[in-house]
């Protein structure tokens, strides 16, 4: 089967170590992930604010990208469900709105991957240390993935897992939020963090970079030393440390 890697603009630019964690974690379990070099931005900015035409430009060149594969894998919730958006954009567009369709149906966020489709929970990983949980707002609440994680974190050696108070509240980024609301969203940033000290964890693990990037972004202005970990660069750490 043809199994693609759909990077996202944040991991391929900013934090490109979650992409290849994920590769090499899937390569495990015979995946060898194909990776469409004309993919771009999801357009997710651009439909939050209401620039459809824009976010369908966009859309467009997702949906040719992936159009063969058969299943397509993602390091962000927020971008995976922004493909659940597209039929919408392309209501009065027959041929993209087919292609809009199958590729909601074909595309997971890892976790939920590897979990979903691979039945895969224990990776043999070995992560001591004290470690807490961000549910990203787009992955839990929108696309629904609360327990793969969860499955996945429980199954590592040595780790010890502690709940994070208000675990889903949202960290206050939002994409253009965090722009246009700048004082809101400092003030939600904030109280997740204060949050997160709490915890006394020495490793904050999610599963979107957005949210990620701007928590560790509060805790570097505030002096922490907890380390900010997407699930996938714990996940590989852990079975190298095996």
């Amino acid at each position: 089967m043809k199994i693609s890697l759909f990077v996202t603009c944040l991991s391929d630019a900013l934090f490109p170590r979650v992409s290849e964690a994920m590769v090499r974690l899937l390569a495990r379990y015979g995946v060898k992930l194909e990776f469409p070099d004309v993919q771009t931005c999801c357009g997710q900015p651009a439909y939050n604010s209401g620039y459809w035409d824009e976010a369908r430009t966009s859309a467009k060149t997702i949906l040719d990208a992936f159009e063969d594969s058969d299943f397509v894998v993602s390091p962000s919730g927020s971008c995976t469900y922004m493909v659940h958006h597209y039929p919408n954009l392309f209501k009065s567009d027959p041929v993209y709105l087919k292609k809009a369709e199958d590729l909601q149906k074909k595309t997971y966020e890892f976790s939920q991957f590897l979990v979903k489709v691979l039945g895969v929970t224990d990776i043999g990983a070995t992560f001591p240390g004290k470690v807490t949980y961000h549910p990203s707002c787009h992955g839990s609440r929108l696309l629904g993935v609360k327990d793969e994680p969860m499955e996945l974190l429980k199954q590592v050696k040595g780790l010890e897992f502690v709940p994070l108070p208000f675990a889903e509240d949202c960290c206050g980024f939002g994409g253009t939020f965090a722009v246009k609301m700048a004082d809101i969203s400092g003030a939600m940033v904030t109280e997740k963090v204060d949050h997160v000290i709490e915890t006394e964890a020495s490793v904050l693990v999610g599963l979107d970079m957005a949210c990620l990037m701007n928590i560790a972004g509060n805790l570097r202005y505030r002096g922490e030393k907890v380390k900010v970990m997407h699930l996938a660069e714990l996940l590989h750490e852990g079975v190298k440390g095996a």
